[in-house]
């Protein structure tokens, strides 16, 4: 039985928008799997298809083996999702929120769990704080633990680090990471590429609500056999060496060739162009080449 299974998945809204084109992947228990892909690509549409927010067009979502429109509230059990919206109530501390979280699951007598993710969030000094008076940062903390509340054995955090600061982050991970270990399975989207490179086994990429890529992290990172050459010039690019061009980073431009002699092709066209090059390297693949190449 997979953690996730998604066969088929079809998603059109009135007007003719396909936001999900027959999109079809399993995510085995205990995995640590990243869904990325540019804005708009059809992730939080799939998210909220898993999580029961809205019904595909055609196709087929089941999570620990619970179809998610047939078996409704099973499947929600089983999964817990932090979304990239904060959204909470106003009125309520922290511990009130989690007690409340835990009664829609029919849980009771949940406050030794309750304490502990307090602790691992950082969150124990604004346990009795009124949720409209944290931080963004700390209400961030605050939605993680309500996807955690009822224990599910799949996690999906959708951006779950946007805009919090690098002590958060750290923690954050080190306590997904854990629970990630215990067994958990953790499905994560995330525009901090180096976080899906660093956390997840197995990738997924999306682009126009389509499959485009599918495999463990390192087989992407060896997928393509260029060599990537970074070159800080005087001035820009020449025209005719404007396709080897992968992605400009700052004042560094990223270039893809076939092979090492054509590095002396490219060193020679800008010395024709009167462009110095004021620093030359040959970097390792990272997920963000990968990234680009395969949605840009």
């Amino acid at each position: 039985m997979h953690a996730l299974d998604i066969r088929h998945a079809v998603k059109t809204y009135s007007g003719g928008f396909t936001a999900l084109n027959d999109v079809s992947f399993t995510v085995g228990q205990g995995e640590f799997f990243a869904l990325l892909g540019p804005n708009g690509a059809g992730k939080t549409t799939l998210i909220s298809a898993m999580s029961g927010l809205s019904r595909l067009t055609s196709g087929n979502i089941s999570v620990m083996g619970c179809d998610v429109v047939r078996q409704a509230q099973a499947a929600r059990r089983q999964l817990g999702v932090v979304p990239q919206e904060l959204v909470f109530d106003a009125f309520f501390t922290v511990r009130e929120t989690l007690r409340f979280q835990s009664g829609y699951f029919g849980i009771r007598r949940n406050d030794d769990w309750i304490d502990e993710i307090i602790a691992s969030l950082g969150l124990n000094d604004k346990a009795d704080t009124i949720t409209r008076n944290l931080s963004g940062g700390m209400k961030r903390r605050v939605m993680v633990a309500q996807a955690l509340v009822h224990r599910p054995p799949v996690i999906v955090l959708d951006e779950p680090t946007a805009g919090v600061d690098v002590e958060l982050r750290q923690s954050l991970w080190q306590f997904i990471q854990s629970l990630n270990r215990q067994g958990h399975t953790i499905i994560l989207t995330t525009h901090y590429l180096e976080e899906a490179q660093n956390l997840c086994n197995r990738i997924a990429m999306l682009k126009q609500g389509r499959l485009v890529a599918l495999d463990t992290t390192d087989n992407l990172l060896h997928s393509d056999s260029k060599i990537q050459v970074s070159l800080q010039l005087s001035d820009g690019l020449p025209p005719e060496l404007a396709h080897l061009q992968i992605r400009q980073n700052g004042g560094d431009i990223l270039l893809a060739i076939d092979h090492y002699d054509q590095l002396t092709e490219v060193l020679n066209r800008l010395r024709q162009a009167g462009i110095t090059v004021h620093k030359l390297s040959l970097p390792d693949t990272d997920l963000e080449d990968v990234f680009f190449r395969l949605t840009r």
